[in-house]
């Protein structure tokens, strides 16, 4: 059934953008007329989990554990590794429980070699399935995704969350690697950020509501129930992003949910995020014209970025963070409603 599923997914995301309003066309970045810069000086290099990178920018979890995700897995991990990004496997749970499907997540790790790749396991995994995850593949960090608005309405989904939060921080206590905790695409709340961060998590995945909709997913999949009315759920992932930016200086944050462009990327490292996620147009890209077009779509995304860091009049990825930017539109409303 979860291979089956997981096909399902990935049948569903391609032939349907389910995409939203990330919210981050509200975001106002001033202009610098004199950057005082050669572009060719332009640094993007950064540290994550340890290893250097060409650029903050990742290749986030999408699939593994069916027929052809070996193929897509291996062009993702190809890709990864050309730009010297890092790559976070889809949920391995499925290869837990049957190490027949471990191929298709083990591939990622033989290709990128010592790059940064990251682990995946869903939030009801003990700290044994975790650590499976992790030498599964040599990972760097584990990923470990929280969805209940998919769940909730995916026709053989869980209906019990209680016990999450513990289970977490068991993980968190007991195994070597950081942990990042990810939203799958209704983002996370500040009340949440915080619960997380107080039980030791240091690194969180956004995955706010703009990018990929699983409720749209799993409601093209459901013949019981239509879950149209909730197709607006979720927190936007700029106004996610701005709400949890000062809860901690250690707080390593992973924006993601509707990065979709160069513009997208700059404002989010601008105003608080340490790195950025993007999964859905990487695989669109890949299944729909292949490996060297998913390859020149984030190459492109790298290079456009580093324009937007000279007219700017920055440098490097640390002076991002002092930026001057506005807040405006439907999501100056929103931050208005949230501080009264």
């Amino acid at each position: 059934m979860r291979s089956s599923r997981k096909r399902d997914h990935v049948e569903h995301v391609l032939k349907n953008k389910f995409e939203s309003n990330n919210y981050f066309n509200d975001i106002y970045l001033e202009h610098n007329s004199l950057p005082e810069i050669d572009f060719n000086d332009i640094n993007t290099e950064y540290n994550f989990l340890g290893k250097n990178i060409s650029f903050p920018i990742m290749i986030n979890a999408m699939t593994g554990g069916f027929d052809r995700a070996v193929e897509i897995n291996s062009n993702l991990a190809k890709v990864a590794k050309r730009l010297n990004i890092p790559m976070a496997v889809g949920s391995q749970t499925i290869a837990i429980k049957d190490k027949d499907y471990e191929s298709s997540f083990k591939i990622v790790r033989e290709i990128l070699n010592d790059g940064v790749v990251i682990s995946n396991v869903n939030a009801f995994v003990d700290v044994d399935e975790a650590k499976k995850a992790v030498d599964m593949i040599h990972s760097d960090a584990l990923q470990i995704h929280i969805n209940p608005a998919q769940e909730i309405c995916m026709p053989e989904g869980d209906r019990n969350f209680k016990g999450v939060l513990k289970k977490i921080e068991k993980i968190v206590k007991n195994i070597e690697k950081p942990v990042i905790v990810k939203e799958v695409g209704f983002g996370i709340s500040n009340d949440v950020a915080k619960r997380l961060y107080n039980v030791g998590v240091k690194y969180i995945d956004l995955g706010g509501h703009g990018g990929t909709n699983f409720i749209k997913v799993e409601n093209a999949r459901n013949e019981d129930f239509d879950f149209d009315e909730l197709f607006e759920w979720g927190i936007p992932t700029a106004l996610s992003l701005l709400e949890n930016k000062n809860i901690a200086s250690d707080l390593n944050i992973v924006c993601s949910g509707g990065m979709r462009t160069a513009n997208d990327v700059i404002k989010a490292l601008s105003i608080g995020a340490n790195m950025v996620g993007i999964s859905g147009p990487i695989l669109r890209e890949l299944e729909e014209r292949g490996h060297e077009s998913a390859y020149k779509y984030l190459e492109n995304i790298i290079y456009k970025s580093k324009v937007i860091m000279l007219l700017l009049g920055k440098e490097n990825i640390r002076d991002l963070k002092t930026v001057p930017y506005r807040i405006k539109g439907q999501l100056k409303e929103l931050m208005v409603n949230i501080n009264e």
